[in-house]
């Protein structure tokens, strides 16, 4: 068993649901227009499905649901790695208020739809109404296929992507070439002017510096003099006067100890005027007004001026406008070495050619099993010597999905030849080898709760009462929910549930409740004949029920 639980609040036209569900067959019914698809339109949306503001209940603020679940030991992995706390059971709810903003919990902690629904896929697997359809669809066949020979697509799909975007890559520069040399050519000339100059990363800046300084030399050397006669004058030099001052200090310091203090403050005074005389004679030495120097330095900023002026930007930007221009000149020849990428569109081909490859071979050898296994399905549905196939047709050219293509073909009677199966089948057979697929693939998957949601629309009679049985099979190792309107099925099930409708003073609402003994048949006896019910349908309902 799996699902232990289901609650609704102000969902559609549900005012207030709390639901607890047993382990094997149970049958949904209701009449027609009940709402008898609710609960598994709930379900859906607590295990992820997209929220809308039409589900809640009108004139209400929100619509909550909640699932309960028996925790299976396989998705504890999945919650100790996604956070969540694990327990005996796992609670899912989910809110949805009037504007069709979601909020999501699992196990009191908060979630995304898309952690819903990673955990539905492990816990439930719902067969919809409309299942027949997919059968005519491509895409939907070969889906089925493939989970019935357990094939994950993905990294096909990935290699896929990576192919194309390889060939549209070598497309573009096949077409591009000749814009790819002239855009290469103007790159390469203006690198080459900028060549010329070989412009150094911080050479702006120390030109500015040397020439500043060179352009101002005279006034340098002039300044370093007039400090130097201030220090060093014999009268009035700064140096000679603190001299004289700790000479006069230290002279008188036995009888005014403050006064050896002060000496040795203007001593350190005396050193360092020293100092700063010392390094102004050697920057005299060392410098000159240089002309020659200083017209080199007038040459080349003129040069970079000149060529910053012919790109339009500043002479400092030039280093990093270079580089930019040599990365995409770099860009562009990789762009235009049509082998290279031709190489490269090759090897993604290749990689997604083994992986088709490996998927074909699953495929082929999973075609034969799932065509016997169906047909043996259909041969209890209404279509004995009936005949069901897995055509897998080679493909010109490989596509996304792989190297073949994928067709379901039926012979509805012995004797037939198969054919595809949008062609041969009624509406009614389309219906009953759906729901063989369906029956087929449910006994393979490891979701403990099945469900049915009017998959046996379109068949009656003894199909009915095969399905019926079919479904109970199922319930025996699984937990199975069928919405259905056929008495056959319910007079199967385990436990059956009746949907019902009734207005007061509030609106219309929805309620779903168990029935048992009396009120069972009385359900049973109402979908054989109708609302009038006879001592006919009633004695009937008692016969289904008793043989089921």
């Amino acid at each position: 068993m799996s699902l232990k639980r289901i609650a609704l609040r102000d969902f559609v036209i549900v005012r207030e649901l709390d639901l607890e569900l047993a382990g094997g067959f149970s049958v949904l019914t209701g009449e027609t227009g009940a709402g008898k698809s609710i609960l598994v339109d709930a379900l859906q949306l607590a295990l992820g499905a997209r929220a809308e503001a039409a589900v809640v209940r009108e004139g209400a603020a929100r619509a909550e649901i909640t699932a309960e679940f028996d925790l299976p030991a396989t998705l504890l992995p999945w919650l100790e790695n996604a956070g969540f706390e694990a327990g005996d059971t796992l609670l899912v709810r989910r809110s949805i208020d009037a504007q069709g903003k979601s909020r999501a919990w699992v196990n009191g902690s908060a979630a995304t739809a898309t952690q819903l629904r990673e955990i539905g896929e492990q816990l439930v697997d719902i067969h919809g109404q409309h299942a027949w359809q997919s059968l005519t669809r491509a895409s939907s066949v070969r889906e089925l296929l493939d989970a019935y020979a357990g094939v994950n697509t993905t990294r096909l799909g990935q290699l896929w992507a990576a192919w194309r975007t390889a060939q549209k890559q070598l497309e573009e520069a096949r077409t591009a070439q000749d814009s790819l040399q002239r855009e290469r050519e103007r790159l390469a000339w203006q690198i080459g002017e900028v060549d010329k100059l070989a412009p150094g990363e911080a050479e702006w800046d120390e030109l500015n510096v040397s020439h500043t300084r060179l352009a101002n030399a005279q006034a340098l050397l002039d300044a370093a003099q007039g400090a130097i006669d201030s220090l060093e004058g014999e009268e009035s030099g700064a140096t000679a006067g603190l001299s004289r001052a700790v000479d006069v200090l230290r002279a008188q310091s036995h009888l005014e100890p403050q006064f050896a203090d002060a000496a040795d403050v203007l001593a350190s005074a005396l050193a360092q005027a020293e100092d700063a005389a010392h390094t102004l004679h050697t920057y005299l030495r060392k410098t000159d007004l240089d002309p020659e120097r200083l017209a080199e330095l007038d040459e080349r900023m003129s040069l970079w001026m000149s060529l910053a002026r012919r790109f339009k930007r500043t002479p400092a930007e030039l280093p990093a406008l270079h580089a930019g221009w040599r990365d995409e000149l770099a860009r562009l020849d990789a762009a235009a070495d049509l082998a290279a990428l031709e190489t490269a569109e090759r090897r993604a081909l290749d990689a997604f050619m083994v992986e088709a490859r490996a998927i074909s071979r699953d495929r082929t050898k999973a075609a034969p099993l799932l065509a016997k296994a169906v047909t043996q399905a259909m041969q209890g549905l209404g279509m004995q010597g009936g005949r069901f196939e897995v055509a897998l047709e080679k493909l010109e050219q490989p596509g996304a999905a792989g190297v073949e293509e994928v067709a379901f073909l039926v012979a509805g009677h012995a004797g037939s030849t198969p054919r595809p199966i949008g062609k041969v089948a009624s509406g009614g057979e389309l219906s009953r080898i759906a729901l063989a697929i369906a029956v087929t693939t449910s006994r393979l998957g490891t979701a403990q709760t099945l469900i049915f949601d009017e998959v046996d629309s379109g068949v009656g009679g003894a199909v009915a009462e095969t399905v019926g049985r079919l479904m109970k099979q199922l319930g025996r190792d699984r937990q199975v929910l069928a919405v259905t309107h056929l008495p056959q099925v319910a007079a199967c099930a385990d436990h059956h549930l009746v949907v019902s409708k009734r207005g007061d003073e509030q609106g219309v609402s929805s309620g779903v409740a168990p029935v048992e003994g009396e009120r069972r048949v009385a359900e049973v006896a109402r979908m054989l004949g109708g609302e009038r019910l006879s001592g006919t349908t009633l004695a009937h309902a008692k016969e289904m029920l008793g043989l089921a």
